[in-house]
């Protein structure tokens, strides 16, 4: 079965995530907060990354005010994070804003 990648970060919600999790090998999901300055910095550039390595990494977004028991499970305690999921098991937490250049590289690394 080829499976079908989406388009840009898809919306993740407690409820969706597992669900979204166990599709695709690489999962990144951006913990995030309308509040965020620098969650807003950064949500173009995951933006981009997610149509850059489509095929290859999914995107995730989760609004961490509508949202608590993922963060509260992965001990999430600063935003912008990204958790970095291989094969549904964590393997890194990316905390802050970057350059895209460093951001892209970091990610990089996981394919």
């Amino acid at each position: 079965m080829d499976l079908e990648f989406p388009e840009g970060a898809v919306k993740v919600s407690d409820v969706s995530f597992e669900k979204e999790l166990s599709k695709y090998p690489l999962f990144i999901l951006d913990c995030w907060a309308e509040w965020c300055p620098p969650c807003k910095m950064i949500a173009p550039m995951i933006e981009q990354l997610a149509e850059e390595h489509k095929g290859k990494i999914v995107f995730g977004k989760l609004n961490i005010d509508e949202n608590s028991m993922i963060p509260g499970k992965y001990e999430v305690m600063s935003i912008p994070t990204l958790l970095v999921f291989k094969e549904g098991k964590l393997v890194d937490k990316i905390i802050g804003a970057m350059p895209y250049e460093v951001l892209n590289s970091k990610i990089k690394g996981y394919l």
